[in-house]
């Protein structure tokens, strides 16, 4: 098995943690001088118990391929350090530790649930404990906001084809293990440490707040991107991966002192201590080099269902009854009519509803749906950079002007976003530039987009209609309506009458002003 090199937060000479989901917009500033909006965490299988677990045996099996630096008195001073900033971190409260590793590179990373790691390097490049605190509050930024396994969710998506968006984890129940496994196993798993540009702002910012309100100038996570920019004027090839893993430390560092800007002045509370520390690690001997440590290669499973020759799967289903029965979400986010004999198949915000023989079992162990709708809430995968980006060189929704100085349109990204993540994770299937509709679910704006593609569980012509109906915080709630292509026809109606029975509860689901019910959808062509 090939071995990969750890990806992480900073690396002089080598890599930083890359530069996820999900995952929603970078934090805007609100005017109130030391309030952030902070961002979100996106699409996750996981529960927060579950994070934690995870992290704790990723920590055991990291900790047998690094050279932990074994200092107690530095172990100490890091940790005191991290639950000043821990006591600002949103989110579940999670056990944050730190321990520092024994490596000459200016490197930094985090494991779901809360384990952190600091290379020596890192402490002595840094010039005084804000500097340092920034590099934490960063890191433990990408823990709060969920970055891994939100990673950890995609990559498992990405096997396991459109069953997986309604909720259908197939054997096992798609418990943590499960999925763990069928994406790398723990350690230093490439899908716990490789983030997206925008999960990288979106720790750059809320790193800034944490540190803040933690007695720390942001401002010291900027000049220490601005050290970065003097090493890579010293020796470019010591930071040239890096520059070609993540956004420019200019650009990093303009935000951040943006930010730090509006936050106003810090009451500076440091630890210290930090020059005592500092001193002390740099007589230390130091280990083998970390661009040496290696780890298991990540699952390369591409979620193609390779099915023995003459193993494919016949569609077979009695037609949908006229008579129709109405499903209601727990916790009363959405309620839906569907046919009295189909069934549903709830699973925390999604359900599934299919007839017998829609939903069948591959030899992976995942379900797959054939035939039937489902229904899930989609907070986007990829993050405002990303889904601009992707937009304007590939989109679906053509509603919206595609200039780059524009105001984009949040539905018509979050429909291009999830129509690119369902063409990803099912290659067979395609859409044309330009292929959405406009419709209206329950009185507010949505779109249609068809899908269509040679299935390989059934080896014939299949369709997928992808709804998206915009939430008040930017999510969507969407059903994907899928069919053999033989029967497409026939089922038309049934889709269009479920799509015009879905009423969405804006203000159960997110504590909004609810929408007014209405109806206006129309099949598309």
């Amino acid at each position: 098995m090939r071995a990969r090199k750890i990806r992480t937060f900073f690396a002089v000479p080598v890599l930083m943690l890359a530069g996820a989901t999900v995952v929603g917009p970078l934090g805007t500033l609100c005017q109130a001088q030391t309030t952030v909006k902070r961002p979100q965490p996106g699409f996750n299988l996981f529960t927060v118990d579950q994070d934690v677990e995870i992290g704790r045996q990723s920590a055991i099996e990291a900790e047998k391929q690094i050279p932990l630096l074994n200092d107690a008195a530095t172990n100490r001073y890091l940790n005191q350090i991290v639950q000043r900033l821990a006591a600002q971190a949103p989110g579940a409260r999670y056990p944050y530790t730190i321990k520092a590793v024994n490596a000459a590179e200016i490197n930094a990373f985090s494991l779901p649930g809360g384990p952190m790691y600091v290379n020596r390097g890192l402490i002595t490049a840094a010039r005084n404990e804000a500097e340092l605190a920034g590099v934490l509050a960063h890191e433990m930024s990408h823990v709060a906001l969920r970055h891994g396994t939100n990673q950890a969710s995609k990559a498992y998506l990405a096997q396991s084809g459109l069953g997986l968006l309604g909720g259908l984890l197939g054997k096992g129940g798609g418990n943590a293990s499960q999925i763990v496994n069928a994406v790398g196993g723990l350690g230093l798993n490439a899908a716990f440490l490789k983030f997206s540009r925008d999960d990288e702002y979106q720790a750059d910012a809320l790193g800034a707040d944490i540190m803040s309100k933690a007695g720390y100038d942001p401002n010291a996570m900027a000049n220490f991107f601005a050290l970065l920019r003097q090493e890579q004027g010293r020796d470019p090839s010591k930071l040239e991966r890096f520059f070609s893993d993540h956004p420019p430390a200019a650009d990093r560092e303009s935000r951040i002192r943006s930010l730090a800007s509006r936050l106003g002045p810090v009451s500076t509370q440091e630890v210290g201590g930090f020059a005592t520390i500092r001193s002390r690690l740099g007589g230390s001997t130091l280990a083998t080099s970390q661009t040496q440590t290696q780890w298991p290669q990540q699952n390369t499973a591409t979620g193609e269902v390779a099915l023995p020759p003459g193993a494919q799967v016949r569609v077979s289903v009695v037609p949908p009854s006229a008579r129709f029965t109405r499903f209601a979400q727990p916790t009363g986010f959405f309620t839906i009519d569907y046919p009295d004999n189909w069934r549903a198949y709830p699973s925390g915000f999604a359900v599934s509803i299919a007839p017998g023989g829609g939903v069948v079992g591959l030899p992976n162990g995942q379900q797959s749906m054939l035939y039937g709708v489902i229904v899930n809430h989609y907070a986007p995968f990829e993050g405002e950079y990303s889904r601009q980006y992707n937009s304007l060189r590939h989109h679906y929704a053509p509603f919206e002007d595609r200039s780059s100085s524009a105001v984009r349109g949040t539905l018509e990204d979050a429909t291009d976003d999830l129509v690119r993540q369902v063409l990803s994770t099912n290659s067979y299937l395609s859409a044309a530039d330009g292929s959405a509709r406009a419709q209206q679910i329950d009185g507010a704006p949505a779109y249609s987009v068809l899908l269509s593609g040679l299935s390989p569980v059934t080896g014939e012509q299949e369709r997928v209609i992808v709804f998206t109906r915009g939430l008040p915080d930017g999510h969507v709630i969407y059903a994907l309506c899928i069919v053999p292509a033989n029967d497409y026809a026939s089922v038309s109606r049934t889709f269009t009458r479920m799509m015009q029975s879905l009423r969405v509860n804006d203000e159960a689901a997110h504590r909004t002003t609810q929408n007014t019910p209405g109806t206006g959808i129309k099949p598309p062509n």
